[in-house]
């Protein structure tokens, strides 16, 4: 559903926006004396396909963003690109942010299933916990949309996020320094130096620190502060080129504690009467923690031959870790005896994730009519999922769950573009992937109690194996009609490997087509830029989190098959002191529909066991009928994808004098709502839009600014995401000041 009042709102703003560039085009030479000489947007330059290359140029749907433009446009971490690019949609689940472009990504919390869009950091894949951290020294991020089945490989069915940190460089000492201050005590600092050595050799050291208080209050007899932000992070990078080999190794460290997620029961579930009418108040009988931990590293290799042929190694370690403790229902329900010491639904969670990468890359030069890539990958990651669920003095046994998984991808892959006039070139690319994957662990419920003996009953065994593999790639056309307009049509076909819950039950990988045509342009005499296209998606084989009626436990399964069709639109203008830039889509999304067991209507507390079989009673944990709760599901939207999103940004810059300047802007952006659940029930299941405002007054004096910024304006309270039968929220109204400096 969309909401047409915010719609409005949104478009109203869009209107603004071109109705001030037509004031700002009429009066050309007075905006060349009040701000900044005229000029063009800046050259978007995007790096996915391992060239430099102008995204006005590839045939490519995507949205880059400069470090600069990062705190214009209140984008500090992966979740906020929902406001800055089109078709992308960020849910909170808690441990994961569910990352979704065009309604496809992850839709499930299990840690067997892998991501639907690839984010990488400097190159090398990121798993899917810890992505939350905050941007710093960031050169540029950017976001692909649709499967990028040939460079990118086996985890961008959706698209993939190439977030792309700044490198060392031999020019001279420079660098910058950033604090502010806001509301909620939000205090921060970061910079970063680069320091060469000598003509061959440089370092640079980056830093981050952040504080803030929680925005809620929590109500229960521990005093929580979930959703507090204690963040420090450090990145070390090293660059040393002497001659044709270019060597360039970052480490990274990042140490982040928020004092537990911030999560309420949803209107209509069991706990609910636990609520308030007040979202920033919460309810817990059980102490909280998030504590989340991270190593990345990577180390680039590249070798330029005389004939211009580059030879590229990229090496990458990661190691994540996370500890949580939740109350899970997110209520309090206190005991009859001592309300201060009675838990419910108590979680001690932790989750680590170790990965090795390693791609190698022969990168032809493109000054002919013949360029080419070719290119193998091997990644290896190693997950331990270890959990307690403590249900105290109020109902049922104590359950540690185990999960170990141990994945392997191997991939080949080539791309080759080929000049079959000046001005219409042939693009083609092929990858094969391989995956497998082997898991062990169990569920066990009751240890140490009276009833099952000191070692509990196993009543899952989550040991299991997988293996699979597909071809994927991309087959474009893109016609150059002069050096300002671009069009370009394309095929290309991404996949998601499967993966196993146990050893009787796995999922099969999901696939999708997609074919789009898309036109890229500059108007204006290059003042106004614009990529415009449109898409259609055959989608089969969703993998989504269902009850398997053979272990009572949550697995993965294949559920159905989706079209998705839809535009993007976007643009980036600069006349004058006067620049604007924004983005809308419009996704069109239909799934199939299927049977499967509607989980909420069981309202169960601990282990429901696997099926009975026929003629034998539910007598949980050892066996339960789940016969009367199956249901129709699907048959609706997408999950995660909201039809309509836009943004839009418009700024001025006044010159005070030749060493000052004021530039106030504005951001708007609307996100509609989106679906999470496959029944479809409007008040569990629904997330509704949201248009959240944004602005800022930037005063610049020569290498130093300062800023007042004001985030959320019109304090809108929305549903940032679920997890099971809890829900998440977004950031109220802040109001700051940051201040800066380069050298």
């Amino acid at each position: 559903m969309v909401d047409r009042a915010r719609i409005f709102t949104g478009v109203a703003t869009v209107a603004l926006v071109a109705g001030i560039s037509q004031t700002a085009m009429a009066q050309a030479g007075d905006a060349g004396r009040q701000g900044a000489a005229a000029q063009a947007p800046a050259e978007i330059i995007v790096t996915a396909q391992r060239r430099e290359e102008n995204l006005q140029d590839i045939p490519i749907a995507a949205t880059a963003l400069s470090g600069d433009n990062l705190d214009a446009k209140a984008v500090q971490s992966i979740e906020d690109l929902q406001y800055a690019a089109p078709s992308v949609s960020i849910t909170d689940q808690g441990l994961t942010q569910s990352v979704n472009i065009r309604g496809i990504g992850i839709a499930s919390g299990s840690p067997a299933v892998a991501n639907g869009v690839a984010t990488y950091l400097d190159g090398v894949f990121q798993p899917p916990i810890l992505t939350s951290s905050s941007f710093y020294d960031v050169a540029s991020i950017e976001v692909l949309r649709g499967p990028q089945g040939t460079l990118v490989g086996s985890n961008s069915t959706g698209g993939a996020v190439f977030v792309n940190t700044v490198d060392p460089s031999t020019d001279r000492i420079k660098g910058y320094a950033k604090a502010h201050y806001g509301s909620y005590d939000a205090v921060g600092a970061e910079g970063a130096v680069n320091l060469p050595v000598s003509d061959t050799l440089a370092f640079r050291v980056a830093g981050l620190t952040r504080w803030r208080d929680s925005y809620y209050t929590d109500l229960g007899p521990f005093n929580n502060d979930p959703d507090s932000l204690d963040e420090q992070a450090v990145r070390l990078g090293a660059m040393w080129e002497p001659g044709a080999l270019r060597v360039l190794g970052k480490v990274e460290w990042i140490d982040k504690n928020t004092g537990g997620y911030a999560y309420r029961p949803i209107a209509g579930t069991t706990f609910a009467n636990a609520r308030t009418d007040d979202i920033r108040e919460l309810t817990y009988n059980a102490p909280t923690l998030n504590h989340e931990r991270a190593i990345n590293s990577s180390l680039e290799l590249r070798y330029t031959l005389d004939s211009g042929i580059v030879l590229r190694s990229l090496t990458g370690y990661t190691n994540k870790r996370i500890n949580n403790l939740y109350d899970s229902d997110g209520a309090l329900a206190p005991s009859d005896t001592d309300p201060t010491v009675s838990f419910n639904q108590v979680q001690n969670q932790f989750v680590r994730e170790r990965q090795v990468s390693q791609e190698i890359n022969i990168i032809s030069p493109t000054d002919s009519d013949f360029d080419w890539i070719v290119g193998g990958y091997f990644q290896k990651n190693k997950i331990d999922v270890i959990i307690q669920n403590r249900s105290g003095d109020i109902v049922g046994d104590p359950t540690d769950i185990e999960n170990y998984q141990d994945k392997q991808t191997l991939g080949i892959f080539a791309q080759v573009g080929y000049q079959l006039t000046p001005a219409l070139e042939l693009q083609v690319g092929a990858r094969y992937s391989h995956y497998k994957v082997e898991g062990s662990g169990s569920v066990t419920i009751g240890s140490e109690g009276p009833v099952f003996g000191p070692d509990g009953l196993v009543v899952a065994d989550l040991a299991g194996e997988h293996e699979d593999g597909r071809a994927t790639g991309k087959v474009a056309l893109n016609w150059t009609i002069d050096d300002d307009n671009l069009i370009y049509v394309f095929a290309a076909r991404g996949y998601k490997p499967g993966g196993s819950n146990n050893a009787t039950s796995e999922f099969g990988p999901e696939t999708v087509w997609d074919y789009e045509i898309g036109w890229k342009g500059n108007l204006f005499d290059k003042h106004l830029r614009t990529q415009v296209g449109a898409f259609y998606m055959d989608y089969s084989d969703f993998q989504f989190d269902s009850l398997d009626t053979a272990t009572g436990q949550t697995g993965v399964v294949n559920i159905a098959n989706a079209t998705i069709k839809g535009f993007e639109a976007q643009v980036q203008a600069v006349f004058g002191g006067f620049s604007f830039d924004g983005g809308i889509a419009y996704v069109d999304s239909e799934l199939d529909a299927l049977t499967m067991v509607n989980t909420r209507g069981l309202n169960n507390v601990g282990q429901l066991g696997p099926q009975c079989p026929a003629g034998t009673p539910s007598n949980p944990p050892i066996c339960f009928d789940y016969a009367p709760f199956f249901a129709v599901a699907g048959g609706g939207p997408n999950l995660f994808s909201p039809e309509w999103s836009f943004n839009a940004g418009a700024q001025y810059e006044f010159l005070l004098s030749d060493a000052a300047s004021l530039t106030p802007r504005i951001n708007y952006a609307y996100v509609g709502s989106r679906w999470t659940n496959l029944f479809y029930d409007p008040q569990l299941d629904l997330l509704g839009s949201r248009g959240l405002l944004s602005a800022m007054v930037t005063l610049r004096y020569n290498d130093w600014a300062i800023e007042a910024y004001g985030t959320n304006l019109t304090d809108e309270e929305y549903v940032s995401g679920q997890s099971g039968n809890n829900e998440f929220y977004g950031a109220p109204r802040e109001f700051g000041v940051r201040a800066s400096v380069r050298f």
